[in-house]
């Protein structure tokens, strides 16, 4: 014979009604139908995650080269201007996190992950290319503004995993948030000034400066 607790969750299944073109009932119909670890959408959360990490400390590395060359003021006032472009960030999510937790509530945790990631592939290019001070910061701003898929994110965990499965989808929350923010440092570092760390790529007369050069129009 079937155990009590196996009556009950027979009982409580066979009690679940699903109603049609209903988000919710859709979203409980799927995690009651989720067999074992929803691996694709873990991956999707880590990879989401990482995306979000990424830019936030991934340009310490070379805006103090990146300002340098900016010719802002003194040598020793380059921090001063350092510390202005790495708070944009922040302070633009800052003022719009909550209003994007809101649109999510609204329309969907998708359309505002979608933004974030777009903001991110657009914004930290251009922000890669900035030509003067008040361009790289308002990119930078610009990026934290559009960049509001943290808290969406985590909803996301929450809704795509069953119950007994919550915790590990928001460890993997923090755990690529933390890879992120030892990933972008790293890696940037490490490709910083790459006109002086590899000139045989990065010469004056190679495809790369002259592509960037004609984008820029600094010949």
């Amino acid at each position: 014979m079937a155990s009590s607790e196996e009556q009950r969750e027979f009982l409580l299944r066979k009690a679940l009604k699903y109603y049609e073109n209903c988000p919710g009932c859709k979203v409980e119909e799927r995690k009651e139908k989720q067999e074992g670890y929803p691996l694709k959408e873990l991956i999707l959360i880590g990879l989401l995650m990482l995306c979000n990490a990424l830019p936030i400390s991934s340009l310490f590395p070379f805006v103090y080269f990146m300002v340098r060359d900016f010719h802002m003021g003194k040598t020793e006032d380059i921090g001063y201007y350092v510390g202005y472009i790495g708070s944009s960030f922040m302070f633009g999510r800052f003022l719009t996190f909550a209003l994007w937790g809101m649109a999510a509530d609204k329309y969907g945790c998708n359309p505002i992950m979608i933004i974030g990631v777009s903001s991110v592939i657009v914004f930290n290019n251009v922000f890669g290319m900035s030509t003067n001070f008040w361009m790289a910061i308002s990119m930078r701003f610009l990026l934290g503004s559009f960049n509001g898929m943290l808290g969406p994110v985590k909803a996301y965990a929450s809704e795509v995993c069953r119950d007994e499965h919550q915790a590990l989808g928001l460890s993997v929350v923090g755990t690529m948030w933390g890879i992120g923010l030892i990933i972008g440092p790293a890696l940037e570092g490490f490709l910083a000034q790459p006109a002086d760390k590899y000139p045989k790529i990065f010469d004056d007369t190679s495809s790369w400066t002259l592509l960037f050069n004609d984008l820029l129009r600094i010949k």
